[in-house]
């Protein structure tokens, strides 16, 4: 492999592990650059760093939560990765976190790591070496101490090992792909504006490119180029990638947004044709790059199944997911998806030969589908486009937060597109909030009882900042999203128990 190839690597582990301070050991810098993650000691974001290797060599790299409470932003860190670098506590072994991120890196075909067995200088690594023996066999495992630095030069060798070893996204000759990024941060710079982050999937993005921020359709242009803030003309698939948008408000982006651009781009789509290593729940998580939707499961016979997606998601054939259980969370499995934009299908249709002939991608079938067109079902087509009213109100409920104004005062065609794809929630019976807004609210709840314990209606409104009756909506939105559960007069967190 090219020394200069662009390669993504991240982390994965149990919580306290040590994950972070293995990363600011090797790179020098904190990947935790929240004020709450200071004061609770845990990791609740993505942070990234880049690692230079003995030979020069830079990866970038993505550091994950390991807490239970924080697997879908583990997985939206994943799914960007070209190769692993799992962390084990030498005094804990392995533990939950570590079984479901290695099922998550396995749903999403990444199987090339090595394994830092952390905090050696406190405890005996020979215990979770064997551990990790079973659970990765072939992979390098290297004690190690973050406070000592014992270990680093020999781990840093066998990443330089691994980077030999694994292929590039940037690599191959498979001619022109399309740009795909899928955002995992988006934010504003005084006196440049908009900017999103992420891992390239495919294509390049040079200065001046017209690109389009799907599913909602809007259209940018790229004013500037960073790789590990640094501005280049140019960036490929593998790097890590900073881009400085003009057209575009800060408040109309987000994580789970797609940028893309050049032939061959996918559209936002509400149904796929997978095949899935698992058997799915009728209602699951499916994730797929740094986006989540609740789905419903269509078996079409054999490994093949139809998922219905409750909001939209930009894939191509080929494309990884990884699936999850709603209630309680959990990770399922992963699949492929074979065809990102199929007619709804009977639940009895059962799976076609693949065509004689037919190329592959990823180890599927490159083909529009492996089912049989003539089994298709015509069944009720996907939401039409956003209008310019509906991304209008989109912005009004954005920029309105916590406090939305009543239905009445809405165009209720315009909040039917926006509960059509996902972006309008309801809170009461005339009440809808942007559904960005949710998810900030519910985070923030999450973080709030991890760190306490319990949480008040009085204190939710003070901390939402909201009215108490909002305040009251949401807990309650949350109570019905099995996220919380009230016990007194306060709510706690709905606990999973392992198995």
């Amino acid at each position: 492999m090219a020394a200069d190839a662009p390669l993504t690597l991240g982390t994965a582990g149990h919580v306290d592990h040590g994950k972070t301070a293995l990363v600011r050991a090797l790179t020098g810098v904190d990947t935790d650059r929240l004020p709450e993650e200071h004061r609770r000691g845990i990791s609740v974001a993505l942070g990234y760093a880049a690692l230079e290797l003995p030979s020069g060599r830079r990866l970038s790299v993505v550091d994950v939560p390991g807490h239970e409470r924080f697997v879908r932003t583990m997985v939206a860190g994943a799914t960007g990765i070209d190769c692993f670098l799992l962390v084990v506590a030498a005094d804990d072994g392995v533990m939950p976190q570590t079984l479901e991120h290695l099922a998550v890196l396995r749903a999403l075909g990444v199987d090339a790591g090595v394994v830092a067995l952390t905090k050696a200088d406190l405890a005996d690594p020979a215990p979770a070496a064997a551990e990790v023996a079973e659970l990765v066999p072939g992979a390098e495992a290297v004690p190690v101490s973050a406070r000592t630095g014992m270990g680093l030069d020999a781990l840093r060798a066998a990443l330089e090992r691994l980077a030999a070893a694994v292929a590039s996204r940037g690599a191959g000759d498979a001619g022109p792909q399309p740009l795909r990024l899928h955002v995992d941060r988006a934010f504003t710079v005084r006196g440049a504006g908009t900017v999103v982050t992420g891992t390239l999937w495919s294509g390049v993005v040079a200065r001046g490119d017209e690109i389009v921020l799907l599913p909602a359709g809007r259209r940018a242009r790229v004013r500037r180029v960073e790789v590990h803030d640094a501005p280049v003309d140019v960036a490929r698939a593998g790097q890590r990638v900073a881009l400085n948008l003009t057209g575009v408000r800060r408040e109309a982006v987000g994580r789970g947004d797609v940028v893309v651009a050049g032939a061959g781009a996918p559209a936002p789509t509400y149904r796929l044709d997978a095949t899935l290593d698992c058997a799915p729940a009728a209602r699951l998580m499916v994730h797929h790059g740094t986006r989540e939707v609740p789905a419903r499961a269509v078996a079409l016979g054999g490994d093949a199944w139809q998922l219905r997606l409750e909001a939209p998601l930009v894939a191509l054939a080929g494309d990884r997911l990884v699936l999850r259980t709603i209630t309680p969370p959990d990770t399922l499995g992963g699949g492929v998806v074979l065809d990102p934009g199929p007619r709804r299908r009977t639940a009895s249709t059962p799976a076609a030969a693949e065509p004689r002939g037919s190329s592959r991608v990823g180890g599927v079938p490159a083909t529009r589908s492996r089912l049989d067109p003539a089994e298709r079902e015509v069944g009720p087509a996907a939401p039409p486009p956003l209008t310019p009213a509906a991304l209008a109100l989109a912005d009004r409920l954005r920029d309105a937060g916590l406090a939305p104004p009543p239905d009445a005062e809405l165009d209720a065609d315009a909040l039917a597109a926006l509960r059509a794809h996902g972006l309008a929630v309801r809170l009461g019976p005339a009440l809808h909030v942007h559904a960005a807004a949710l998810a900030a609210v519910r985070d923030h709840v999450v973080a709030r009882l991890e760190a306490d314990g319990t949480l008040t209606l009085a204190r939710a409104r003070d901390e939402l900042g909201c009215s108490r009756r909002v305040a009251q909506l949401v807990l309650e939105r949350l109570d019905a999203d099995r996220v919380t559960l009230r016990r007194g007069d306060g709510r706690v967190l709905r606990r999973r128990r392992w198995s």
